[in-house]
């Protein structure tokens, strides 16, 4: 399994803030945003990642994560020229991808909660093609799933004006190897994009798709408006402070994954000086 961190896009919603930097280089409490959903592809055991970026910002996110060894890992990089709709990841990471399964995670996306990761790796090693729900308020911002009398998913509609469901689809997917040919065969929508909501009614109308319900006990936070933003970070403040744990810290993950040893973690730590950080990470081996 390979994964793709779609982490484009103009951030428009975040303006002034993003006029100068990706959003997915913005902090989230002590981390950047990106560090998030390369922490839920690490916990499934993936390590090829594609990050597909906008030309402008590849350099900064390739000096702040490199080619991933650090973290045992290794990235990718790709430029989303303009910000073509989601389903276009896949045709940019053909080459990538190369008919192998693959999960797509949304830069701007972050998980977390007990259960999550296994939800994740089950998906996975079932080989169907599967997206992800979760309940939410206001429905009429996403993507949506409908269901039939049986509880069997029967169609998605992209942002709905109103709603009989509100089971949101998150932006974690697992698709099949054939994703990137399903993907050419997408035509731009009325907002001039090619959604990904097609791929998923494709996988759909061929029966080749499940759908896993994300818990009460799971957080999914889109991090796409200033709230949400000002959220998330509160959200990972407070369960840090409360736990003594960091959320998504990519080293520790990496050293629980045995992916790197402690001497690796040891060193960098130290590279983060007196930083809280780098105390955390040599609290596990000293």
């Amino acid at each position: 399994m390979r994964g793709i961190i779609l982490a484009g896009g103009t951030g428009t919603r975040l303006w002034p803030v993003t006029k100068s930097t990706s959003k997915q280089l913005l902090p989230i409490y002590d981390k950047p945003l990106i560090y998030y959903p390369i922490a839920t592809l690490m916990l499934s055991g993936i390590r090829e990642i594609l990050i597909i970026t906008t030309p402008h910002e590849q350099e900064r996110f390739t000096e702040l994560l490199g080619d991933g060894h650090q973290f045992g890992v290794e990235f990718s990089y790709a430029i989303q020229a303009e910000p073509n709709g989601l389903a276009e990841a896949f045709i940019i990471g053909r080459e990538f991808i190369d008919n192998s399964p693959v999960t797509l995670i949304l830069g701007d996306n972050l998980f977390y909660g007990s259960g999550i990761t296994e939800m994740l790796t089950s998906a996975i090693e079932s080989g169907v093609s599967t997206i992800f729900s979760y309940q939410v308020s206001n429905p009429e911002d996403y993507g949506v799933i409908y269901f039939d009398e049986q509880d069997n998913p029967l169609k998605v509609v992209e942002k709905p004006n109103s709603s009989t469901s509100n089971l949101a689809i998150t932006g974690l997917y697992v698709f099949e190897g054939d994703v990137a040919t399903v993907a050419s065969g997408v035509k731009p929508s009325t907002r001039g994009e090619l959604e990904i909501t097609s791929i998923i009614q494709h996988y759909l109308e061929n029966q080749s798709l499940q759908v896993r319900k994300l818990s009460r006990g799971m957080a999914w936070l889109d991090t796409g408006n200033p709230d949400a933003l000002h959220d998330a970070a509160s959200f990972v403040k407070v369960i840090e402070e409360r736990t003594g744990q960091k959320i998504a810290c990519l080293e520790e993950i990496a050293w629980r994954n045995q992916w790197i040893t402690s001497e690796e973690l040891r060193n960098l730590a130290i590279h983060f000086g007196n930083a809280s950080y780098g105390r955390y990470l040599l609290s596990f081996i000293s």
